[in-house]
């Protein structure tokens, strides 16, 4: 019998390694294993589970009646029967906003505990920006374009400023229920805007298996992409801040290394339409170089 189920066993023991792992924790953090259905009878599956876990499983209780028993716990819970059991539920996917570049930066990351909190602090992306677009998204794709945009809204009254300057900060609120609330503040002028989106966490466990096998296989694809967005956002940062220090710095426009610095600019905007990243990167040096 062993030897027919073997392949099953395999396939058995990778849930708990992955649990294990997402969670950040190692067989000797789990204090009691709980058994849950008829197949955990099998002698071979206990053993594993002893083996792997370092500790053997609790048998007190029937694997059958295991999901019921928590079904009904979980109702007492719900319904104020019970006050001294808390049970924590975690949300599926990772939730964030499409930033720079179109990618999806992660405020809340896949398996958080709930409720849970988050801020970050955000600018804009060009001179005088009066307003921004918070588009919120969902999923473990490291581009919006690969994941589900769960609702927009605008953020106005921005005072103008220079890119960078202005402080806008994006809270997200996600409580039990699922329910996901977003309040972006700009903290210059107190304005504030805020999105409430019912229902964040319905999906469906095929769904959110296929969301999570599509973010692993493209992991390597995603993660050269954003590193070349990343690189592609810092040099324009820079020419920016070279093209500003040539306007305001009358000496350093008069001098021989104007030229210098224009020349280098053009080359590194020539750069980023090759997407040359060796070239980018040379580039990126030599003008910092020069600004010095």
């Amino acid at each position: 019998l062993n030897e027919l189920i073997a392949s099953l066993i395999l396939k058995f023991k990778a849930p708990m390694v992955e649990v294990l792992s997402e969670a950040n924790l190692s067989p000797s953090d789990i204090d009691h294993v709980i058994l849950v259905g008829g197949t955990t009878r099998i002698p071979i599956i206990q053993e594993l589970v002893q083996k792997y876990l370092e500790q053997p499983a609790n048998c007190t209780i029937n694997p059958d009646e295991v999901v019921a028993l928590g079904a009904a716990i979980q109702a007492s819970v719900i319904g104020g029967v019970t006050s001294d059991i808390v049970l924590i539920d975690v949300t599926p996917l990772s939730l964030g906003l499409e930033t720079l570049g179109g990618v999806n930066t992660k405020l809340i990351p896949r398996n958080t505990s709930l409720p849970t909190s988050k801020t970050e602090v955000f600018s804009t992306a060009i001179d005088n920006q009066n307003s921004v677009e918070i588009n919120v998204l969902q999923g473990e794709r490291d581009f919006a374009a690969n994941c589900k945009p769960l609702g927009t809204f605008k953020l106005s009254g921005i005072p103008p400023a220079p890119r960078g300057t202005p402080q806008i900060e994006v809270n997200f609120q996600l409580d039990v229920n699922g329910i996901l609330k977003v309040i972006a503040t700009d903290k210059t002028s107190g304005a504030s805007k805020d999105l409430e989106i019912k229902d964040s966490n319905q999906r469906s466990k095929e769904e959110i298996d296929q969301i999570i096998e599509d973010a692993q296989k493209y992991s390597g694809e995603d993660k050269a992409e954003k590193e070349f967005v990343e690189i592609k956002n810092n040099a324009e940062a820079l020419i920016y801040e070279a093209q500003r220090k040539l306007q305001e710095d009358s000496e350093l426009a008069k001098s021989e290394k104007a030229s210098q610095i224009q020349s280098t600019i053009d080359a590194l905007r020539s750069g980023l339409n090759s997407k040359d990243r060796s070239a980018i990167t040379q580039l990126m040096s030599e003008l910092q170089t020069l600004l010095q």
